[in-house]
């Protein structure tokens, strides 16, 4: 005693003159005068202060500052006799170094004798440091002298050596098997805290070694449970007492060591359930102590092998945990429930009203975890009451929170979505709550869903007038609503599709335009808004031919725009309004419906496949071009996508905006000729450029020349169009008069000729029902382009109906489709549906073709997808 108030002494004076400095460099000057004191009393081996110098060092390693000098010291003073000395020691040992020191390899024979001193408080001090700093080496070395130990006869002693001991087995698991007899011995102690570290023991021991887990099985099992049971129904005992509960700390190991035991064994498990059940139902939850028990004792019963009422009683308790004022409480009631689902998903159904309250709760953490708990629960039976209580509260959440109560929301409604009615109108509750939190492809996913459900199309667009109607603000509201009343503006003023849960509403042509002048106009809509409202005004112009000189009015505000793709659109459309009112209603025909599952697949990151449609499902239009009727989400949004290359300021946006085609072009060889194709013509007349072309310059050329820009219309990549053509060159003498080139378009399909080379018939694809045979030829003069002839025969009995055939290539590779001469294959070899395909390989000689196919038809009204890869094609390619 009167060392340590004289230790107390000599370091109050540093401490004092530490704490006295007002600067960060006053207080280092400090600390470097005493470490050059403490270095000079090294120096001199001064022994009679090494124990107060150490002292000081602890203090100033606590600090911060490098105290290594130090270290041997903590060695020497160890090596003393005198036990004031070991303890300075010692705790400079445990405070100064750690395992990875080479220093700490000195002090194993210290150590070593220290465990056999017969001083018991020696030895303490030696097992307090090995438990703390101890090495795999020095595990190794001292492992026996810590097993004898186990059974010394003081409890403190035995405490400590069972703590010790644990330390060694996670340092070396291999000598896990040499404390399995006396760890068992440990769980008959009487003494509490023997008990607890004994119990500890052989919960690690379980975990690093099978054996240990196999010998507690089956001879600790029951002798556990008994314990545990002393210990519930023991009476009050004031050196255990806790909150009214005896020994909560050796409750909560005894159960965590039971849980081991009963994982995976049956046997064990119902050893243990009357105890757990004694346990879960006599323990009080009004104090911590007793829900920490409870807890464990859940996790426990949650993680043996399977009873039924057990887990009933276990979630019911963490209900009650949901309904506690404490939020750590409830934070870990939602995280095991979270494990609980996928054990018994109903018995946690039955606490989905209190889960919701938590959606709402004020902490940020628990309202996280809860909505992620609900959107677990959801089920096709619960969708609706569950999806009606998250947008109730989406209206009143805070701003922070409704990015992720939207995201689960959308994600709950496309998940389980019984029907579509459904689908649209909580859709449009989440847009008009929320619209500005809705990612991009959810509202792209609201578009398809509503181009689908054409019966619904007159309902959505008056509910999206309506909510257009009390608030602007929510940009994806805005963009949904002024797509649908483009495209359905007509049903919006006639009122049709009414059903019987709506009323009705009267709405002029002129408020459906005021409608989109506003949206145009707002100060908060983005590029993407104001393009998709022009492309709508573009189409109300021909749907509202009263509105049209309105329309163009608006339009024409725009030619001097800043915003290059503004100004484009507004120059294109005015001339589609002003002069070629002939084919503008064609041109601006609602879209086709777009497919879901190619919208999904897009979704998912899938690889774009070419779709070419078969001319029974194309759509003819006046100037020869085929419209496919499922056209990419680019086509029906009129905007480019993200998975789609952008194409180049030019005139190509307008027909790939308005017609859902392709205008890449293929290469122009010297020399070579080609038939112009009509697409390209209109998008001429469309731009108002009459003038001929040079010699073999193509469209995308000449529209670039005419903006000043020199980058060609990129193509979509991986994606082939029935519509991608070169135009004909065609040579000039001088200037020429403006003409309009839709008043003699050639409608002459290119001729194609073979170059004399003759490639052997190949069998694409052949399966069961279905066979593909390939006919190759060149176009001369350009042999790195292929000409396929694809010709389909159906071997089976049954016809075959809405026959689409996909193809994709790699990048070196550029395809082409025609479109099929029928979209309907009949029976048993009877007829057979021809596709033409080219085929333009920049690696020609070095590479040889290969592609990927897809077939898609329906039989019996069931749909049918073939697929597969095509490599075997004739040499020379």
């Amino acid at each position: 005693m009167l060392c340590n108030e004289y230790l107390l002494f000599q370091c109050r004076d540093m401490i004092r003159a530490i704490r006295a400095c007002k600067t960060a460099a006053e207080e280092r000057a400090v600390v470097r005068k005493e470490c050059a004191a403490i270095r000079a009393a090294i120096n001199e081996n001064d022994q009679d202060y090494r124990h107060r110098n150490l002292a000081k060092l602890m203090f100033i390693h606590m600090l911060g500052y490098p105290t290594h000098f130090g270290q041997m010291e903590c060695l020497k003073l160890i090596a003393s006799s005198g036990f004031p000395e070991k303890r300075i020691g010692y705790l400079g040992l445990m405070l100064l170094l750690d395992e990875r020191q080479e220093v700490l390899m000195l002090v194993t024979n210290s150590l070593k004798q220290d465990l056999n001193h017969s001083n018991q408080y020696i030895v303490g001090l030696a097992l307090c440091a090995l438990g703390n700093i101890c090495s795999a080496e020095m595990a190794r070395d001292l492992a026996p002298e810590v097993e004898r130990l186990l059974q010394f006869r003081d409890p403190n002693i035995r405490k400590k050596a069972a703590l010790c001991s644990i330390r060694i087995i996670k340092k070396v698991p291999e000598l896990a098997e040499n404390f399995i007899n006396p760890a068992a011995a440990l769980l008959k102690e009487k003494h509490h805290g023997v008990l607890i570290t004994g119990v500890q023991l052989c919960t690690d021991l379980c975990k690093v070694s099978e054996d240990a887990l196999e010998y507690f099985r089956k001879k600790c099992t029951e002798g556990l449970v008994k314990t545990l049971k002393d210990v519930v129904n023991s009476p009050y005992a004031p050196e255990y007492d806790i909150a009214g509960i005896t020994d909560p700390f050796l409750h909560i190991r005894l159960l965590k060591l039971l849980r081991e035991l009963g994982q995976g064994d049956a046997d064990a498990s119902e050893c243990m359930n009357d105890i757990l059940a004694q346990v879960a139902t006599k323990t009080e939850s009004n104090k911590n102590a007793g829900n920490a028990i409870l807890y464990e004792c859940v996790e426990t019963i949650m993680s043996i092998e399977d009873n039924g009422g057990l887990r009933v009683l276990a979630i019911n308790i963490l209900g009650r945990f949901l309904s506690n004022r404490d939020n750590n409480i409830r934070y870990v009631a939602l995280n095991m429930l979270m494990k609980a689902i996928t054990v018994d998903a109903q018995a946690v159904q039955r606490h989905r009203a209190t889960i919701l309250e938590c959606v709402k709760d004020s902490d940020a953490s628990i309202r996280k975890r809860a909505l992620e708990l609900v959107y677990v629960l959801v089920n096709e039976s619960n969708v609706k009451p569950l999806t009606k209580e998250l947008i109730d509260y989406l209206e009143v959440s805070d701003e922070e929170f409704k990015g992720d109560l939207t995201a689960k929301i959308c994600s709950i409604v496309a998940k389980f979505s019984p029907e579509k009615i459904w689908y649209i109108d909580q859709m449009l509750k989440v847009l008009s709550e929320a619209g500005n939190f809705v990612k991009d492809e959810v509202w792209h996913a609201v578009i398809v869903v509503i181009s689908n459900a054409s019966d619904l199309h007159g309902y959505t667009v008056r509910a999206l007038y309506r909510a257009l109607q009390l608030s602007t603000e929510q940009e994806s509201l805005v963009r949904v609503a002024i797509w649908c009343i483009g495209e359905y503006g007509d049903l919006l003023v006639n009122n049709v599709g009414m059903i019987d849960v709506e009323d009705p509403i009267t709405v002029t042509e002129s408020d459906a335009v005021d409608v989109i002048e506003i949206a145009i106009k707002h100060h908060t809509s983005d590029l993407t808004t104001k393009a998709m409202a022009m492309v709508a005004l573009l189409k109300l112009s021909s749907r509202f031919p009263s509105c049209s000189e309105r329309i163009k009015d608006i339009v024409v505000q725009y030619k001097g725009s800043l915003v290059l793709e503004l100004q484009q659109r507004s120059i294109e459309m005015n001339s589609i309004i002003a002069k070629h009112q002939n084919i503008r209603s064609t041109l601006v025909e609602r879209m086709p419906v777009l497919d879901e599952a190619t919208f999904i697949g897009k979704r998912a990151g899938s690889i774009q496949a070419t779709v070419s449609p078969s001319a029974g499902a194309s759509i003819n239009l006046p100037n020869g071009v085929a419209k496919p009727t499922a056209a990419p989400l680019v086509d029906l949004l009129d905007l480019g996508s993200d998975d789609v290359p952008a194409p180049s300021s030019s005139g190509g946006d307008l027909l790939h905006d308005l017609l859902g085609v392709d205008l890449s072009t293929a290469s122009t060889q010297s020399g070579v000729n080609h038939a112009p194709k009509n697409g390209t013509n209109v998008l001429l007349d469309l731009l108002s450029i009459g003038s001929p072309t040079q010699s073999g310059q193509s469209v995308s050329d000449m529209l670039s020349s005419s903006q000043d820009n020199k980058t060609p219309v990129s193509p979509l990549e991986g994606l082939s169009s029935p519509s991608s053509n070169s135009i004909q060159p065609t040579s000039s003498a001088g200037a020429a008069p403006v003409i309009d080139l839709l008043d003699g378009f050639s409608s002459n399909p290119p001729k194609q000729e073979n170059n004399g080379t003759a490639y052997p018939s190949v069998v694409a694809f052949e399966s069961g029902n279905l066979k593909m045979v390939f006919n190759f030829s060149k176009l001369p003069g350009n042999p790195q382009t292929t000409v396929i002839e694809a010709t389909f025969t159906n071997l089976s009995t049954n016809v075959y109906s809405d026959f689409i055939f996909q193809a994709a290539v790699p990048k070196f590779l550029q395809l082409h489709l025609d479109p099929a001469s029928g979209n309907t294959l009949p029976a048993s070899g009877n007829g057979s549906i021809t596709q033409t395909l080219r085929v333009t390989n920049s690696q020609h000689g070095k590479k040889s073709l290969v592609m990927r196919i897809r077939i898609a038809y329906k039989m019996n009204n069931k749909d049918v997808l073939e697929e597969g890869q095509i490599s075997n094609f004739p040499r020379g390619l």
